[in-house]
């Protein structure tokens, strides 16, 4: 009986995650979308209350709606009126105590995650931590700069520790090139193993044949 609850569980529970993430996913936009309403509300005269009120009750609309304005966001920031649009917009950020810190801080973690033209997390590597002989996966997440880097000797990385389960929390360390072992296997493979807790281990690399094992005519 208990092998066939745990068989059952195994089977169910990774959907039931799924379906949970997702029903959150929606729900966060749909609730983003309800606020947007809730503001047109207050600004539009009552005559478009029930207007307002309709589109409020259909599911799943507010995931169309933030899925079309990210597109069309995306349309008007990659040409040049655009660009010039959005430097306005961070210039006046700029300017305001406090928001100024907390803008600039996420909007630089942000362009450098998510650059195309950035490596940050997109190496998995092998590291001792936090003892030598101890080894764990951490991820490259570019070379220190500044004044870091005057004070370093030698070619340096910086490489991000993640904790398991979450690996939203870790640690951050500016290693010696030379003490980072590369591995083979993709960052969401690492990402796989390191929640799992090692439980799901990425698929072994097949092993090159030899030469003369590739070419069969060869031999002889």
């Amino acid at each position: 009986m208990k092998k066939y609850l745990l068989a059952g569980l195994l089977t169910w529970l990774p959907l039931a995650i799924t379906v949970w993430v997702l029903l959150w996913v929606l729900g966060m936009m749909d609730g983003m979308f309800a606020g947007v309403l809730s503001v047109a509300q207050v600004l539009l005269p009552h005559s478009a209350y029930d207007f307002l009120d309709a589109l409020r009750r259909i599911k799943g609309l507010g995931v169309v709606v933030m899925v079309v304005l990210l597109v069309l966001t995306g349309v008007f920031v990659t040409n040049i009126f655009g660009q010039w649009w959005v430097r306005q917009w961070d210039a006046l950020l700029n300017r305001i105590p406090i928001v100024k810190s907390i803008y600039s801080s996420v909007k630089q973690v942000s362009d450098t995650l998510f650059s195309s033209n950035g490596n940050a997390f997109r190496e998995a590597v092998l590291i001792e931590y936090p003892r030598a002989g101890a080894w764990t996966i951490a991820f490259v997440t570019g070379t220190p700069g500044g004044d870091v880097a005057d004070q370093l000797p030698g070619e340096h990385v910086g490489v991000y520790v993640p904790t398991t389960p979450n690996p939203t929390s870790g640690f951050f360390l500016m290693l010696p090139r030379t003490a980072l072992r590369p591995l083979q296997m993709s960052v969401d493979e690492a990402l796989k193993y390191i929640i799992s807790m090692g439980v799901v281990a990425p698929p072994a690399e097949a092993p090159q044949p030899r030469p003369e094992e590739a070419d069969p005519n060869r031999a002889g």
